[in-house]
């Protein structure tokens, strides 16, 4: 007997038939003897109607009051589930996040996981039934209930695994699994069987959409095996695990990229101490994250060129402190450009497969695709390039490192 938590994201319990559908693949899994725990967030289509309602009668909903509007959308799936497996036979009952007493902190919309009180799960599990429990949600010590943010219910899920030391957390959503590319850019990207966490939780931050972030990082701390799923069709889906021997063949596991980059550049700064401070300090206070940067002495050995990438929805906003933090530091000029993307590639190869980088310079550099900037971690390898050569860059590098041919078998 194995304790398996599933997750169904809204597109999976859309509608009465999807819930349904839902209920009968639940029941399959008991009927072969596992416990089971699923975790659901609301209906397709339901937060955003509730988020509409909110800011009709406030322009930006006081958060708290948000929170209890919007827990009321996977109170609806929890009970229409749980009625859905007992028509079909399989004993189930309900539990919001608060009775099951998903302990969070008060950081309303936003709120992170503290502690979970998993003796009712178990009791429940150990009397034969399945436990149905409203992901995206929680309490905290004052009572009040909480959010964990857009596709909080992922994190949901894995942390409720890790509290039960499940033997595995699956993700069902409306994709069968991870793959090397996303298939609407290149149609021969292939899906994987298996992937590491360290990759996955590149791929997420780098753009891929597949897997909240919160719950990759939350997986691999607390070692929870995680399965993306199909809701729709079979398959045994991708497998997100710990690094193993076989994954030293591949020198690249998938190639990720972000449409929501902007770029900006301050020209003459003074080459002294504390400089970058005084750039990104102000950047920093306006709760805008920095990804790469690139700073480049002048010619004249007295002045250096400041680059660096925002999410494109900060781009107005930083563009307007950085006119103002230029006319401090009497730099030359402030630039800026939103017509660009970040492209990565991952893969724990990297670590003992050199040449990776001159490969994907070269790759590139052969279909005329100029590079703005560079960024490398251990196991990727980002670069800042035009907007329009986006689709041609994934495909170009998706040959030159073979990831639509499956790797060789282990000997």
């Amino acid at each position: 007997m194995a304790l398996i938590v599933q997750k169904y994201g809204g597109t999976s319990v859309g509608s009465i038939e999807r819930i349904q559908a839902v209920a009968e693949r639940v029941k399959r899994w008991r009927e072969q003897g596992d416990q089971v725990v699923v975790v659901v967030s609301a209906m397709s289509g339901e937060t955003d109607r509730l988020l509409t309602l909110a800011r009709q009668l406030q322009a930006r909903p006081e958060p708290r009051e948000l929170d209890v509007l919007l827990s009321t959308g996977e109170q609806v799936t929890i009970a229409l589930l749980s009625m859905a497996l007992a028509a079909s036979g399989c004993p189930a009952r309900s539990y919001t996040g608060a009775q099951v007493h998903i302990l969070t902190d008060s950081a309303h919309n936003k709120a992170r996981i503290r502690d979970i009180d998993a003796a009712r799960v178990r009791a429940d599990l150990d009397a034969g039934r399945v436990v149905v429990i409203a992901g995206f949600q929680g309490i905290d010590e004052q009572g009040d209930i909480t959010t964990l943010g857009r596709g909080g219910s992922d994190t949901s899920a894995v942390a409720i695994a890790a509290a039960l030391q499940a033997d595995e957390c699956q993700i069902y959503t409306d994709v069968d699994g991870v793959y090397t590319t996303d298939p609407r850019v290149e149609p021969k990207a292939r899906k994987l069987d298996r992937i590491t966490f360290e990759e996955m939780l590149e791929m997420a931050s780098l753009g891929s959409k597949v897997l909240q972030i919160r719950s990759v990082e939350f997986a691999g701390k607390y070692r929870v095996p995680l399965r993306v799923l199909s809701s729709f069709e079979d398959g045994a889906g991708t497998l997100i695990s710990f690094e193993d021997n076989a994954v030293e063949d591949a020198k690249i596991s998938g190639i990720a990229f972000s449409r929501d980059e902007a770029k900006l550049t301050v020209l003459g700064v003074p080459d002294q101490p504390g400089v970058a401070h005084r750039i990104l300090g102000p950047i920093a206070e306006a709760n805008i994250e920095v990804d790469m940067i690139v700073q480049n002495v002048g010619a004249d050995g007295s002045t250096t060129d400041f680059t660096f990438t925002v999410h494109r929805n900060d781009y107005a906003q930083a563009l307007d402190i950085l006119q103002h933090i230029a006319t401090d530091l009497s730099a030359r000029h402030v630039t800026g450009d939103t017509a660009i993307v970040k492209l990565s590639l991952v893969g724990v190869g990297m670590r003992s497969h050199a040449g990776i980088a001159s490969q994907m310079f070269a790759s590139l550099a052969k279909e005329g695709i100029n590079i703005r900037m560079i960024s490398t971690s251990e196991i990727k390898i980002s670069v800042v390039i035009d907007e329009k050569y986006l689709e041609l860059g994934v495909r170009t590098l998706h040959e030159a490192f073979g990831l639509d041919r499956a790797p060789a078998a282990a000997a």
